[in-house]
């Protein structure tokens, strides 16, 4: 199995899914990630009960096994003098520094760039923010739904004008678990600079910034021309000049997305694949421009047949069609799409409370193919004692730190 990331160490002290998410992607490629909770309550995510409406296991808890998998758990009250020695002296021995904690909780609690360089000058310094670690908000926090949905004009630019109000973010911790991947990038370009160079970097990812880098074509576009693009309101049918390309409702509700960005050579395909293949000899569509030009007409031809049968159909009718399409599906059917299993997406890691085994996203990159291997996120504190040994501190003194309740 491929470790990219094995011999390096990763100490992460964070919450929630942003940051923590990138440290269980370099888990995953092989980093000894240690993951610094607070001794008593752990990461404030472990007492989430809600996930977009619905009620949560703590034993099986998606927000923690998702962003932690592959993790070791050390419990350190990083606000005392003791808790913050042991944390210096773990960061001794790493290559990355990991943290979305805010400016002044990283100099309050001494693991700021400055303390953590100066028993580590040569350790990566890697910090998630909100809206980035520079200007006059640089102290302020937030979260995906904020930085990375509403400020970013990621939200706008998906809620239809005609809606006369904006959606909601219907993914928790999406733009966590983008920019996750991001700061994992970031990291590992600035471990091959310093093994070129010799030269340790800080490296910072915000929410913010994710959220213009994913729509950034689009970010583009508007800054070049000052138009705001706006998702159109849902409807069966395809664009306004272009009847390939758009979303038809099937004769049970379900939903089928042409997506034939080019038209030119898939014509006849196309329309014999929708049933109605006599429509690639009508002049008005035989061509590109004429049937971009009749778009509508195409389109409400293309309505009738996709209505006429139901999604099953026309999932496995259309695995033959030349040109681009898709099922529209939910998140859980997912889970059982053939070509998402035959490229490992899922993965399923022993569950912390015995039970069935918790089946968890693999992260996205595969390395000559071979699927990642990982295992179950850490219960709180659960490594403390295994972690402080193998540093080379003794048993006294780490029973001297547990009854003062620098660790847990």
């Amino acid at each position: 199995m491929i470790k990219v990331m094995d011999g390096f160490r990763v100490l992460e002290v964070a919450q929630y899914t942003f940051v923590p998410a990138a440290g269980a992607i370099l888990a995953d490629w092989g980093a000894d990630v240690i993951k610094v909770e607070h001794p008593v309550r752990g990461d404030t995510q472990r007492g989430f009960i809600r996930l977009g409406g619905f009620e949560l296991d703590p034993d099986r808890h998606p927000l923690i096994e998702h962003p932690n998998r592959g993790k070791r758990s050390v419990g350190i009250d990083v606000s005392t003098p003791d808790g913050q020695q042991v944390l210096h002296e773990l960061a001794a021995t790493a290559d990355v520094f990991l943290t979305n904690y805010l400016p002044r909780a990283r100099r309050k609690n001494h693991f700021d760039v400055a303390d953590i360089r100066a028993v580590n000058p040569n350790i990566i310094y890697a910090r998630g923010s909100a809206y980035g670690d520079k200007g006059p908000q640089r102290d302020i926090g937030g979260f995906d739904g904020t930085a990375f949905w509403t400020r970013s004009g990621v939200g706008h630019a998906l809620s239809p004008e005609e809606l006369g109000a904006p959606i909601s973010q219907g993914i928790p911790a999406f733009g966590d678990s983008i920019g996750g991947m991001n700061i994992a990038g970031g990291i590992a370009a600035a471990l091959l600079h310093r093994e070129r160079t010799g030269e340790a970097l800080e490296v910072d990812v915000s929410l913010l910034s994710t959220a213009w880098w994913a729509a950034g074509a689009s970010v583009t576009q508007g800054m070049e021309t000052g138009e705001v693009m706006r998702a159109p309101m849902p409807q069966s049918g395809g664009s306004p000049a272009n009847p390939f390309l758009g979303n038809y409702t099937t004769s049970d509700g379900g939903t089928i997305n042409l997506c034939i960005v080019s038209p030119t050579g898939y014509i006849r395909d196309t329309f014999e694949h929708l049933g109605i293949g006599e429509a690639a000899d009508d002049p008005r569509f035989a061509d590109v421009l004429p049937l971009m030009q009749n778009a509508e007409a195409a389109s409400d031809l293309i309505v009738a047949a996709v209505a006429a049968k139901p999604f099953e159909y026309w999932r496995e009718h259309l695995k033959t069609m030349k040109g681009q399409w898709a099922p529209f599906q939910s998140l859980v059917e997912l889970a059982s799409d053939e070509q998402a299993i035959a490229n490992d997406m899922i993965t399923e890691v022993d569950a912390a409370d015995g039970g069935a085994p918790f089946r968890v996203v693999r992260g996205p990159v595969q390395f000559n193919g071979e699927p990642l291997q990982t295992t179950r996120a850490p219960q709180a504190s659960e490594h403390t004692e295994t972690v402080l040994l193998e540093l080379g501190i003794e048993w006294e003194r780490i029973e001297k730190l547990k009854e003062s309740g620098a660790i847990a």
